[in-house]
């Protein structure tokens, strides 16, 4: 084991271990991962900070600029549509684009440790033959030809290892086949060049792991960026990448056995959603079936209950629908059969077919835990936007908001999160997997087969009984419609300190339900002088914590420790209301765009 390596050959996890081994043999595993990585940004030496910032500074999020040249900020500084635009335009060639987020991502990787694997040498070799093409053929590859694309580590990219955060599963899970969003996208003309961080289970709103350690909040180092997408957050929130793939909720329906060297087991995710509202970017969690998902890494393969989606983590809301045009145009439904067969509807995603006059409710508390001051704030000015450009603003009446998280966990863990605890044998687990493992139900044990129907049933019924709720609220609007979407926040807290992410359920709540929902970012928290608005005549709220998560939350607030963090909401609507839903949020922000 010369420079501490470990051969391929050795397995990880073994009976014949030792306890004193088992903290040796995941370090190097760690290091060794670590040292692969340094030495691909070791390649491009120009590309790196020269001084990295001290641990104090917390903000870090204005440093990249500082340190790339004037064409390459002009370059990282646009949204993706804009960039595929100036590609074609022959603004830029796709070498000079790789290159700019090539060196931003690195600059990136310093400050937040964003990144798994690196492969700069691959990205620069494909926009070559990109530029090649074009100038000798005079034709573009496809509608992203040039765009380079980051991916979440899980995601299986042919040739490079997908550990997803797990250090049993480092090394042996060499891809040999693309997934399917992936395949598409190198179709479409995108270049890969960089994976992302996930956490350890992929169960997690934060972003940490044994093999890379933790990913930070480029707005506050002190928090997280979320997770489980977490790196490509960080990563895009820097300008290190101008489009990503995040994945959210958790249990996939696909079988990805084919595409890699050991039996795999497929995702369990978490919402992307909570990572693109911790650093301030726009986000899409579509319905299960809308978007390709064939190829993703994580446990509990089979397991059916709850299913996972694939979906874009952007800096514009047009890139989340440039995304999913993208995807749907090569028909990913002839290859991964569970996929509904639903062209994209561009039309309706730029609202040109949606009422005048729309209908939005707006969910202040869930019941179960009162948000934070500032994201309160950004209801209430939504809200008053949307009335005063026309539309109409009520109150949803949460239902069932608890116990919709006690259903969640059962359907999480029907095996009694067996399989976590066998694959974290000799890898110990995080403080966020300590947390979610500790609300493994029924004592631990599997549920079985006549109990999973039941749990089954139960999903349906309360599915039936929100599905009521909604439809319910044509007796409270002007149109006589049921209310167009929900306006709610992402989560009780702005981008928490680490390792004290304690409520999932203003999102896990609607993966429940399979509803479509944007992440949109309404601007940053500033400490200095705050003052919360008056929300006494918009909803009447407990007048102490009604339980011990909504303590402990409420006991988190105090505004000099979310300086500087992003404040996001979250639109919710229908299943599979993708393009509606975007559609609506541009309506949102037009009535949020200061006019004059």
């Amino acid at each position: 084991m010369a420079n501490g390596h470990i051969p391929f050959d050795v397995p990880f996890s073994s009976d014949k271990l030792s306890d004193e081994s088992v903290p040796t043999r995941w370090r190097m595993i760690s290091e060794r991962k670590k040292a692969d990585r340094e030495g691909k940004l070791n390649q491009f030496p120009e590309w790196k900070l020269r001084e990295v910032p001290p641990e104090t500074m917390k903000d870090v999020s204005n440093i990249p600029k500082f340190h790339l040249a004037s064409k390459e900020n002009e370059i990282v500084h646009l949204d993706a549509t804009a960039l595929v635009e100036a590609i074609r335009a022959r603004r830029y060639t796709a070498l000079e684009v790789t290159k700019a987020f090539g060196h931003a991502a690195t600059i990136a990787q310093q400050l937040t440790n964003c990144l798994t694997e690196v492969f700069y040498d691959e990205a620069i070799k494909r926009a070559e033959e990109l530029d090649k093409h074009l100038e000798e053929t005079g034709e573009f590859v496809g509608p992203l030809h040039g765009l380079p694309f980051s991916i979440k580590d899980h995601v299986l990219v042919k040739g490079h290892d997908t550990s997803t955060g797990y250090a049993a599963w480092a090394y042996k899970t060499m891809a040999t086949k693309d997934a399917v969003a992936v395949d598409i996208l190198r179709k479409a003309g995108a270049v890969l060049y960089v994976k992302t961080a996930n956490p350890q289970t992929l169960l997690s709103l934060e972003t940490s792991n044994n093999i890379y350690g933790r990913t930070y909040n480029p707005f506050n180092r002190d928090l997280t960026p979320g997770g489980s997408s977490g790196g490509e957050s960080a990563l895009i929130s820097l300008h290190g990448s101008p489009l990503g793939i995040g994945t959210d909720i958790g249990g996939s329906i696909v079988s990805v056995t084919y595409l890699i060297h050991m039996p795999p087991a497929p995702d369990r995710l978490t919402p992307q959603r909570i990572p693109a509202a911790h650093c301030g970017l726009y986000g899409l969690k579509g319905s299960v079936g809308r978007m390709p998902h064939a190829g993703l890494m994580g446990s509990h393969d089979g397991m059916d209950a709850i299913v996972g989606a694939l979906g874009p983590i952007a800096r514009s809301a047009r890139d989340l629908a440039l995304f999913c045009r993208v995807m749907l145009q090569y028909e990913p439904w002839l290859v991964e059969p569970p996929l509904i067969e639903k062209p994209w509807n561009q039309k309706l995603a730029e609202g040109e077919t949606l009422p005048k006059k729309l209908s939005f409710a707006i969910l202040w508390d869930d019941g179960f835990v009162k948000p934070h001051p500032p994201i309160l704030d950004a209801l209430k000015r939504a809200k008053q936007a949307l009335i005063q450009a026309g539309h109409e603003v009520i109150d949803w009446v949460p239902v069932d908001h608890e116990e919709s998280w006690s259903l969640i966990t059962k359907l999480y863990f029907l095996d009694g999160g067996e399989e976590y605890r066998d694959v974290l044998r000799n890898d110990p687990p995080v403080p966020q997997t300590e947390w979610i493992l500790s609300h493994v139900p029924n004592g631990g044990k599997p549920y079985n087969v006549h109990e999973i129907f039941k749990i089954n049933l139960d999903r349906e019924a309360f599915r039936a009984k929100i599905a009521a709720h909604w439809n319910a609220t044509q007796t409270r609007t002007s149109t006589r419609r049921a209310v167009d979407a929900i306006l709610s926040p992402v989560a009780p807290t702005l981008a928490p300190p680490h390792d004290s992410t304690r409520w999932w359920g203003y999102t896990s709540y609607w993966n429940l339900m399979d509803f479509s929902a944007a992440v949109f970012p309404m601007g940053r928290f500033s400490a200095e002088g705050y003052a919360p608005s008056d929300i006494t005549a918009d909803h009447r709220f407990a007048a102490a914590p009604r339980n011990p998560t909504e303590k402990f939350i409420a006991d988190q607030w105090n505004p000099a420790t979310y300086e500087n963090a992003p404040i996001s909401l979250q639109l919710v609507g229908r299943r599979l209301n993708e393009e509606k839903v975007l559609g609506m949020l541009q309506v949102v922000e037009d009535a949020l765009r200061p006019t004059g």
